[in-house]
Parts: structure tokens; sequence; C-alpha cells
């Protein structure tokens, strides 16, 4: 089998499918579906020092590293690997306002908390089962959550669930896809 992919070697590639442009410079940069697929972020993400958009999805990621530096970054796509926690996002806690992270095996959300400007999470089919997770992301000003998928959802009928999810999460203006209906709206 092939060794895997080096987060130094698809910056290589990109620039070659990108007209030689220098990764330091570009704005965003697509790292998704590699092969052999990317399994360690590193320390060389951090030299992306103008990228505002990382998409290094469906890859074979196992936790997410190797950010500093990159403080620029407001959209991070991590979705279809295999992440197992978010340990490792603090280090763009100051400018992140999208991370896309569905279908991982993601069961904690330690560290949601220090996204100060996270308004997009997409996180369906991962594998949190606590209701005490989502006291986490009440820290952030999430106002698109996508989080079907997951254990704790899948007892619920759809009412139920929309119900609870208000009620724990009011500033909510969008969930999985549906517009939530305020006060005023009704």
């Amino acid at each position: 089998m092939a060794r895997p992919t080096t987060i130094k070697e698809a910056l290589k590639r990109w620039q070659e499918e990108n007209d030689g442009q220098d990764p330091a410079e570009a704005t965003d940069i697509q790292l998704q579906f590699r092969y052999p697929p990317i399994e360690k972020m590193d320390g060389t993400l951090g030299t992306l020092v103008n990228c505002q958009k990382l998409s290094l999805s469906s890859n074979m990621i196992e936790k997410v590293s190797g950010l500093n530096g990159m403080k620029n970054l407001r959209i991070l796509s991590l979705a279809r690997n295999y992440i197992k926690s978010l340990s490792g996002i603090e280090a763009v806690g100051e400018t992140l306002e999208e991370l896309w992270i569905s279908y991982n095996q993601i069961d904690r959300l330690k560290g949601i908390e220090s996204l100060r400007k996270l308004k997009v999470l997409y996180m369906a089919n991962n594998s949190v089962r606590d209701w005490s997770e989502l006291l986490k992301i009440q820290m952030v000003p999430i106002e698109d959550l996508v989080f079907a998928g997951n254990p704790l959802v899948e007892t619920l009928d759809e009412a139920a669930y929309f119900r609870e999810m208000t009620k724990r999460l009011p500033q909510l203006k969008k969930l999985d896809g549906v517009p939530m209906l305020t006060d005023d709206d009704k």
C-alpha cells in the first residue's frame, strides 16, 4: 500500500495544479480527495498565512493539528475523515466562522467553546450522544447548525428534536437546513 500523502506533498501538488501559485499567498486551498489520502495535519499548514478557506475533506485525518499561524482562517472543512475530537481547533479560535466536520467520529465537543466567531457548524453524522455536549455550543454564536445523524437525535421524532434544539440553542436561525421560526415570525 502507498504511504499517505503529507501536507507538504499535497501543497506541492496544489501549487502545480494552480499554475505555480504560492500556497502561502492563496486565500482558498482545496486539499480534499488526495490519493493516497492525507492522514495527518501538521505544522506545514501554519505557512498558509493568507488562507481564509481550507478544505481537507475526504481524507483519512484522525486529529486536528497544525493550525497555528493560520491567522486568517474563516472556513475549515474537515468532513469525511476519521476525526474523533475537536482538540487542536483552539488555534483558530479568534477567526474561524464556519466549521464543516460532518461524517467523522466526534462524540465530544470540547474545544468548540474557543471558537468565538463560529456562526456555522455542520457536524451531521458524528457520534454525539449526550445533551450536555450542547452546552459547549451555547458558548459560541452559532446561527446555522446541521446536527442530524448523531445518536443523540436519532431517537427523537422531528418535532421533539426541533423543540429540544430550539430550547437549548435559542440563537439558532437554521437547523439542518430549515429556517427556525422566532417569536416574531409566529
